[in-house]
C-alpha cells in the first residue's frame, strides 16, 4: 500500500537522524528499500524470520524486526547491529513504517469511498454509516472540481492538484478515470461562487507555466449533504462537456453560467436535426458566407444594437440594414426581431452541438 519510494524517503531520514543503516523487505524477501548497498544478502534470514514466532530478532549481525497491518504481517525491518541503541532505533523505524500503513490505508478508504460516492455506487444508509466510519462530515457544504488534462499516463498533475490541498484534510483529491482529476472541495459557510472561481484559477495556475498543458477546469454547484455530491460531480461533468462546445475559449466554466446550452445538451440528436430542418428549411445556418456569419456574431455581441454593430464592423448603418435584410430574405427570419433573433441563436447553438457529437461518433 505504501510506495517503495515512501518506504525509502522514510528510512533514507532515520538513517540521517540516527546513523543507523535499515533495510525493508517484504514477506516474500523482496528488498523493497534500504539504505544498505547488499540487502539482498539478508532476504534469506528475513524469510525465516517471518516464520518465526518471535517479533524481533538478532541474525547475521542485525536487529530483525516485524512490521503488522491490523495484525497482519506486512514487512521485515532489519537495522545493522546487535547493540540496545540499534534494538531502540529499529523500534522506532518499525513504529514509524507502521503508523506510515495506518495513515495511508485510512487515505486509501477515504479515497475509495469518494470515488463509490461520487459514481452513485453507495446506498444512502451506506453513504452515512462509511462517513461516519472514516470520521468525514455528512452536513457541510462542498462542490466538485473536474480537472482534465491532456497527459493520460503522466500522473504528475494528481500529485500537484493534492500538494496544493495536501494540508486541507477535509478537502478530497482524487481520480475515476486517468485523464481527469476530481476535487471534492469544502466551504465555510461564508464561502460561495467567487470563492470557487478563485479556487479553479489558482488550481489553473499550476499548469499555466507548462506549455504542453492544456487542461480544463469545471465545477458544479454547492450542496449541502454529503449524499448530494455526486449531483455537483455530475454537473461539473456536464459543464466540462458544455464549455467545450459553446465556451471554446474559457479554460474555467461552472455548472452556473453553462445557460441555454446546458439545455440544448440534452436534446436527442434527430431533434435537433428536425428543428433545423422545419426552421432552415434543410439548409444549415453555418453554410453561410463568412461575412454574413461575422455581422450575424457581431450583432449578438452588440444586443441587436445595429448602430453599435456598425460601428463595430467599420461599415455604414445601410450597408449593416442591407446585409440583415438579404439575411431574412434567405431565411425568413429578421435580426431585428427579438424572438426571430432567439430562433436564430439557438439554431447556430444546435447545429454546434450537432457537430462537436458528430466527432464523438469518429
Amino acid at each position: 500500500m505504501i510506495s517503495n519510494q515512501i518506504l525509502q524517503n522514510t528510512i533514507d531520514g532515520l538513517k540521517g537522524i540516527t546513523r543507523t543503516d535499515l533495510c525493508v523487505i517484504d514477506t516474500e524477501g523482496k528488498v523493497l528499500a534500504s539504505t544498505f548497498s547488499d540487502g539482498e544478502k539478508y532476504t534469506d534470514s528475513a524469510l525465516l524470520f517471518v516464520e518465526s514466532p518471535a517479533d524481533s530478532q538478532v541474525m547475521q549481525g542485525c536487529q530483525f524486526f516485524k512490521v503488522f497491518d491490523e495484525h497482519q504481517l506486512e514487512y521485515v525491518l532489519l537495522a545493522d547491529g546487535e547493540s540496545d541503541d540499534v534494538y531502540m532505533i529499529g523500534k522506532i523505524a518499525s513504529f514509524q513504517i507502521q503508523n506510515l500503513l495506518i495513515a495511508y490505508k485510512e487515505r486509501f478508504d477515504k479515497d475509495n469511498f469518494i470515488k463509490n460516492l461520487l459514481l452513485d455506487n453507495l446506498l444512502l444508509v451506506d453513504i452515512y454509516n462509511r462517513a461516519k466510519k472514516l470520521h468525514i462530515e455528512a452536513d457541510v457544504r462542498r462542490a466538485v472540481y473536474i480537472i482534465e488534462t491532456n497527459r493520460e499516463k503522466d500522473g504528475n498533475e494528481l500529485e500537484r492538484v493534492r500538494s496544493l490541498f495536501g494540508g486541507k484534510s477535509k478537502d478530497f483529491v482524487t481520480a475515476v478515470d486517468e485523464k481527469n482529476i476530481i476535487v471534492v472541495k469544502e466551504l465555510a459557510e461564508n464561502e460561495g461562487y467567487e470563492e470557487l472561481d478563485k479556487t479553479a484559477e489558482v488550481i489553473h495556475g499550476l499548469f499555466a507555466s507548462d506549455p504542453l498543458s492544456q487542461e480544463h477546469i469545471a465545477y458544479g454547484t454547492i450542496v449541502n449533504e454529503i449524499k448530494e455530491v455526486s449531483r455537483s460531480y455530475k454537473e461539473a461533468r456536464m459543464a466540462l462537456d458544455v464549455g467545450k462546445i459553446f465556451f471554446e475559449e474559457k479554460d474555467i466554466i461552472a455548472y452556473s453560467q453553462l445557460g441555454i446550452g446546458r439545455l440544448i445538451y440534452q436534446l436527442p440528436i434527430p431533434l435537433c436535426k428536425m428543428f433545423i430542418k422545419e426552421i432552415f428549411d434543410g439548409k444549415s445556418p453555418d453554410e453561410f458566407d463568412e461575412e454574413t456569419l461575422t455581422t450575424i456574431n457581431k450583432f449578438f455581441e452588440n444586443s441587436l444594437n445595429v448602430s453599435e454593430t456598425s460601428r463595430q464592423l467599420y461599415i455604414h448603418r445601410n450597408t449593416l440594414v442591407y446585409r440583415l435584410d438579404k439575411l431574412q430574405k434567405s431565411t425568413g427570419l429578421d435580426l431585428r426581431v427579438f424572438e426571430d433573433a432567439i430562433t436564430f441563436k439557438i439554431a447556430l447553438m444546435v447545429v454546434k452541438y450537432m457537430k462537436y457529437m458528430e466527432t464523438l461518433d469518429y
